[in-house]
C-alpha cells in the first residue's frame, strides 16, 4: 500500500489549524494534525518541502520506518517545528492502518485499559465569584475535575481567562501582531490561594481542581505556590516553572508534596528524561502533534510508567480535533493515563470543518468504536475559513521586563 498523494491544508475556523491528508494507492486515507500556534506557516513548509516530496511511493504501513525515516534521516533533530510535521505524519499513517484493518486505533495499541477518558475543564473569570458561578455550571454538567483560573485585580490581562470570550474554540480572533498582557508575582501570589479557599468552601472536595500556573515563577516561588494550595489538595499544578533546566523542578519538589505537572511545550523524550528518570514530577502533558505523533508517545508512556508518572495530555484549542480524538485512543490504552485536558464540543465553524463524537458521563469522555481515529476534515468546509496569522501574547512586568507567559 503505497503513499499516493500527501496534501496539506490551512484553515481557520475560529482557530488556525494545520492538517495533514495521506492518501494511498488503494484510496484509504488518513489525517493528522501538525498545528503549532502561531508558527503555522512554519510546519507547512517544512511539510510541503522537506517532507512531502520524500513520502511519495513509501509503504504507508511502515510506520515506525517512516517515523525514524524523519527524525533520523533528516540530522537535524527535535524541535516544534519539526516535530509537529512528523506528528502530523505519523498520526495520519496510525489512522491508515486503523481503516486497513477495521480497528479503532486503540485496538492497535494493545486494547482499553480502562472504560472512559477521565477529562478537566476549564473555569474562568474576571473575578471569584464569576469563576465559582463557571465552576458550579460544569459540575451540574457532568465534569468530574476543573481547572481554575482568575483574573489577577489590578493588572491588564491575565492568563487562561479567555480575553471575555466563553468559548475557547474562539480565542484567537484578529491578533496579526502578539498582544501584551501584564504579570506581578506578588499581586498573583497574595491572590490566587484564596480562588482554591473559597472553592473548596463551596463545593468540598469532591470535585478534583487544578491550576496553571503558566511558568511564571522561579522554582523557589513555586515551592511557596504549591505549600500554600496544599490544603486545598489540587489534582496538579501545571507548569511551576520554566522546564529548560529541570533541576528547577528538583527544587519545586523538594519544598512542596503538591503534586506537579509540565510538557505541554515538550517534543522529544529528551525533554522529559531527566524529569522523569528524577521523579519531579507527577504527570507529563505533552501531546500527539507536538511530541511528534502516536508512535513516540507510546514509548515515552512506557518509559513513564516505570517512575510512576501518569500522562495528561496538552488539549488546549491550538490542537485540533484530529489531535484530540488521537488523544482519546492514546488514553484508553496508556495503563499510566492519568487525566485529560478538555475545553468543551466546539463551534458549529470547527464541527463544520471536522466531523466526530464524544459525550460526556459523569467524568468521562465516550467514544465509538470506528476503525481509524473516527474524525473526518471536510476539504471543501475548509475553504470558507482561510488562515489568519495570529499570534499568542506576550508578558511583562509593571516595570516593563519581558516576562514568560
Amino acid at each position: 500500500m503505497k503513499i499516493k498523494d500527501i496534501k496539506v491544508f490551512v484553515c481557520s475556523p475560529g482557530r488556525n489549524f494545520v492538517t495533514v491528508k495521506i492518501i494511498t494507492d488503494n484510496g484509504t486515507y488518513g489525517i493528522g494534525d501538525g498545528t503549532l500556534n502561531g508558527r503555522e506557516m512554519a510546519v507547512v513548509a517544512y511539510l510541503q518541502e522537506h517532507i512531502v516530496p520524500c513520502l511519495i511511493g513509501k509503504d504507508a504501513q511502515q510506520i515506525e520506518d517512516i517515523w525514524q525515516y524523519l527524525y533520523k534521516g533528516a540530522y537535524w533533530r527535535k524541535g516544534p517545528v519539526t516535530m509537529a510535521a512528523i506528528g502530523a505524519i505519523d498520526t495520519a499513517l496510525w489512522d491508515i492502518k486503523g481503516k486497513q484493518a477495521n480497528l479503532p486505533v486503540y485496538q492497535l495499541l494493545g486494547g482499553k485499559s480502562r472504560k472512559g477518558v477521565t477529562i478537566y475543564g476549564h473555569a474562568n473569570g474576571e473575578t471569584i465569584d464569576e469563576v465559582l458561578d463557571n465552576l458550579g455550571q460544569m459540575i451540574a454538567d457532568g465534569y468530574k475535575a476543573v481547572r481554575l483560573q482568575c483574573t489577577i485585580p489590578n493588572l491588564k490581562g491575565s492568563y487562561g481567562t479567555m480575553e471575555g470570550k466563553k468559548n475557547y474554540y474562539e480565542l484567537q480572533g484578529n491578533r496579526p501582531l502578539p498582544p501584551e498582557q501584564q504579570w506581578s508575582t506578588a499581586k498573583y501570589m497574595n491572590f490566587i490561594p484564596e480562588l482554591f479557599k473559597q472553592a473548596r468552601e463551596r463545593f468540598g472536595n469532591d470535585i478534583g481542581l487544578c491550576h496553571d500556573v503558566h511558568s511564571r515563577l522561579t522554582p523557589i516561588e513555586a515551592s511557596r505556590l504549591g505549600k500554600l494550595l496544599e490544603p486545598y489538595n489540587l489534582i496538579f499544578i501545571e507548569d511551576a516553572v520554566t522546564s529548560e533546566n529541570p533541576q528547577g523542578y528538583q527544587i519545586v519538589r523538594e519544598h512542596t508534596v503538591a503534586p506537579l505537572a509540565v510538557g505541554e511545550i515538550f517534543n522529544s523524550v529528551w525533554d522529559a528524561k531527566v524529569l522523569i528518570e528524577n521523579q519531579w514530577i507527577d504527570y507529563l502533558r505533552m501531546a500527539i502533534t507536538h511530541g511528534g505523533g502516536i508512535t513516540p508517545l507510546k514509548k515515552i508512556a512506557d518509559f513513564a510508567a516505570i517512575y510512576h508518572i501518569r500522562m495528561a495530555p496538552h488539549g488546549a484549542p491550538d490542537l485540533s480535533p484530529i489531535c484530540f480524538m488521537a488523544h482519546m485512543h492514546f488514553n484508553l490504552w496508556a495503563p499510566n493515563f492519568g487525566i485529560q485536558e478538555f475545553i468543551g464540543f466546539g463551534t458549529p465553524e470547527l464541527n463544520d470543518v471536522f466531523k466526530y463524537e464524544v459525550q460526556l458521563k459523569d467524568g468521562l469522555l465516550y467514544m465509538e468504536d470506528k476503525p481509524g481515529l473516527g474524525v473526518d476534515f471536510d476539504e471543501d468546509a475548509a475553504k470558507k475559513y482561510p488562515y489568519k496569522r495570529s499570534y499568542l501574547p506576550v508578558s511583562r512586568l509593571e516595570d516593563g521586563t519581558l516576562w514568560d507567559w
